[in-house]
């Protein structure tokens, strides 16, 4: 392991920088974020991402599990030991981690929106952070080639949501943009669009998941924009057979992430 810096004030200036990364003008403006925990680093890691630094609670030591990534480390990233209370003042939280890291923003290669017979989520003003975290995770899963934000969606990069992505943010590609530009460019690639509708007559499993598809989400409380359903080319719905009146969108979109996986793969 390369020489470990150590910091002790919470006004050191290194300090201050990785904590103004949990507002999003200080992510956008510095190009990086935070990941929390063992599991993210380790990720982070494999997936050859842009790790900056990774910090670890000098009273608990180096985590066992990152031992030997740690030893391996060459100069690639540096190495710090702090404080517990520093260690919250970065990550915001009451209870804070054993360790975290920091990232440079990831690079989405835009030719995954349109490969031949993809498969790609596409959000519409979805806000929760748990939800989209959730569904980067679930697209991940069933091997979708890519996951969109459009514009009023949470930020890719707000710790709530790169812990909910278990990881799977460095799996699968993200590409933050405006749908009034992003779907008919779509469209005039061959891809088809589906999203979900209280109107629709079509269940999600007559629908054939088949051919390159976007699948389109709004948000819980407004579904999809008026925009975005006009560019719809169809419409299903869940089917609900006892009383609850909706599932929450991310629940919604792993359904119809594993129908399109059930047909695509075990048809």
């Amino acid at each position: 392991m390369d020489r470990i810096i150590t910091i002790t004030s919470a006004q050191n200036d290194k300090v201050k920088a990785m904590a103004s990364l949990l507002e999003k003008k200080h992510r956008d403006r510095g190009g990086k974020f935070i990941i929390e925990g063992i599991h993210l680093i380790l990720e982070a890691v494999q997936a050859g991402a842009g790790l900056e630094s990774v910090v670890y609670d000098m009273e608990r030591g180096v985590p066992e599990e990152l031992r030997s990534t740690l030893a391996q480390a060459n100069g690639e990233y540096e190495v710090i030991e702090t404080t517990r209370a520093i260690i919250a003042k970065c990550t915001g939280t009451d209870s804070p981690p054993p360790v975290f890291g920091v990232v440079r923003k990831l690079e989405a290669d835009p030719d995954a929106l349109y490969r031949a017979n993809g498969l790609v989520v596409v959000l519409d003003g979805v806000r929760d952070p748990g939800n989209v975290g959730t569904i980067i995770r679930s697209a991940d899963a069933v091997g979708a080639d890519a996951v969109v934000l459009g514009k009023g969606c949470v930020d890719l990069y707000n710790p709530k949501t790169v812990r909910s992505t278990m990881g799977s943010l460095f799996h699968v590609p993200v590409v933050e943009g405006d749908l009034s530009e992003l779907l008919p460019a779509a469209k005039a690639e061959g891809m088809r669009l589906v999203g979900t509708s209280l109107q629709a007559s079509a269940n999600c499993y007559a629908h054939d998941w088949r051919g390159p598809t976007w699948l389109l989400m709004g948000s819980e409380s407004d579904g999809l924009s008026a925009a975005a359903l006009a560019q719809l080319d169809d419409r299903v719905i869940i089917p609900m057979k006892g009383q609850s009146e909706s599932l929450n969108v991310a629940m919604a979109t792993t359904v119809l992430l594993y129908e399109a996986l059930r047909q695509r793969d075990f048809g």
